[in-house]
């Protein structure tokens, strides 16, 4: 009997709906010994770039009301070492693989998916368009849906990978910058990607992290990123729902909102075994409600998504 939990996203079979967000698993070798990456959905790398990264100075983090920032910067070892180390490894643990993508410019992006493109370890990429964009004085390439249409079309024009476009809330409208990924060729939708915010030291009466700003994420964050998945929900495209899950009940909810899957990331800090949890409280919910697929749940609350469906 198949499983109830199993499940596909954007082309990419799954066997549950719950994923490791970007950024908060490392590379699975981290978290390894409390959290099997066969166990879940899929890994999702941590941010990856062609060359190594440094990252932003310290501080990095800082704790908050119900969440964290976060100004980590995107360090990590570049392509070569996720190629000959990091692939390698996931595939000997069984992991089911989607690389974040990061870049300061469109070649760069390029450059890195048509690399992957035809790994045998990486079932799909996740496009981070919330990058600034060397080119554009800055500018992050997911700030303005053109900036965002033009890279994705690049992109997809070089692999044959499944694409997921994780998405900023930072914007001025999300259903529009979906909208132009999906015309430029993306396979999914990932949102959302953290809100900016700060934090002020009243010692020193400085900015607490080294960047100024950083990202925020956690339970503080759950009621913009449910929204952003409902109103993506109608794009027409299979939704990665994300931002403040911190139990099975906060997934449900996304997945009734329409996202096709959900992935984990600030709850895993607090509770490493957090996505384990959340795996398990979905499947008891989907035994007591007589239910055969997790599927059946996915945009049930969501009469927009019932229509276009």
């Amino acid at each position: 009997m198949a499983s109830r939990l199993a499940t596909s996203l954007a082309g990419i079979p799954l066997r549950n709906p719950v994923l490791a967000a970007s950024g908060t698993f490392g590379y699975g070798r981290e978290y390894a010994g409390l959290v099997p990456p066969a166990c879940l959905g899929a890994v999702i790398t941590k941010g990856t770039s062609l060359e190594p990264w440094p990252g932003n100075p310290p501080p990095r983090t800082v704790e908050t009301v119900a969440g964290m920032l976060n100004a980590i910067g995107l360090e990590n070892p570049g392509l070569a070492h996720l190629v000959e180390e990091d692939l390698p490894w996931l595939q000997s643990q069984g992991a089911t693989v989607i690389v974040n993508v990061v870049g300061r410019c469109v070649d760069e992006y390029v450059e890195m998916a048509a690399a992957l493109d035809r790994r045998r370890e990486v079932a799909g990429l996740e496009l981070n368009i919330s990058c600034p964009n060397v080119d554009k004085g800055g500018m992050a390439f997911g700030s303005h849906p053109e900036t965002a249409y033009a890279l994705v079309r690049a992109v997809r024009r070089r692999t044959r990978l499944p694409l997921l476009v994780k998405l900023s809330p930072n914007v001025t409208d999300i259903v529009r910058v979906a909208e132009r990924v999906r015309d430029a060729g993306a396979d999914g939708l990932s949102a959302i990607n953290t809100l900016v915010g700060m934090a002020i030291d009243l010692d020193s009466r400085r900015p607490v992290l080294g960047n100024v700003t950083g990202g925020l994420s956690g339970p503080a964050i759950k009621p913009v990123a449910l929204a952003a998945v409902w109103r993506l929900a109608a794009v027409g495209l299979p939704v990665l729902g994300m931002g403040g899950i911190w139990d099975w009940r906060d997934a449900a909810e996304f997945l009734m909102a329409g996202a096709a899957a959900v992935a984990v990331g600030t709850a895993t800090f607090a509770r490493p075994r957090a996505m384990l949890e959340i795996v398990a409280g979905l499947e008891e919910y989907l035994e007591c409600r007589g239910l055969k697929n997790v599927s059946e749940l996915v945009g049930e609350a969501n009469p927009t998504f019932r229509a276009s469906g």
